[in-house]
């Protein structure tokens, strides 16, 4: 193999690391998440709206880094599973407000484990795991930032 296509191998692409790393993490999710009855998509909408309830599409789809057209299906989906309410702000008719119902709010104690569960699969040193995670939104950062300006 000509020694200028090197760069061209599979195994030298970033973007592969990083997809297939993220598809295996969220293979290890889907077990995890059964008791729940969500899916990984979800559960990061879940995880959002613990944090802090009643917050915009608009506002989650930047958190998480989709957009509108994505997440709606996904909430359509959590709403009619009894996990969220979608109604428009009063204050802005083009804003939808999304909401954590109470089966929404008990399912938090029920995936308080799941962070843990997940670092003992991987079974990682606490300081390597940070260093592997401050990379990562880094790279996220920088790339988010270069598809902003185009």
């Amino acid at each position: 193999m000509d020694m200028s296509a090197e760069h061209l191998k599979l195994e030298n692409q970033i973007c592969f690391s990083i997809y297939a790393t993220a598809r295996e993490i969220t293979k290890l999710y889907k077990p995890l998440l059964e008791k729940l009855n969500v899916t990984y998509p979800q559960y990061l909408v879940l995880l959002i709206l613990w944090e802090e309830d009643s917050i915009t599409v608009k506002e989650m789809g930047r958190r998480l880094y989709l957009d509108s057209g994505t997440l709606t299906p996904m909430l359509k989906r959590m709403e009619t599973a009894g996990f969220i309410t979608r109604e428009r702000s009063k204050h802005d008719e083009r804003s939808v407000i999304v909401s954590l119902t109470d089966k929404g709010k008990a399912s938090e104690e029920d995936a308080n484990s799941i962070p843990h569960q997940l670092l003992d699969q991987l079974d990682m040193e606490e300081s390597e795991l940070k260093q592997f995670k401050a990379s990562l939104v880094k790279t996220l950062d920088r790339v988010y930032q270069i598809n902003e300006v185009k």
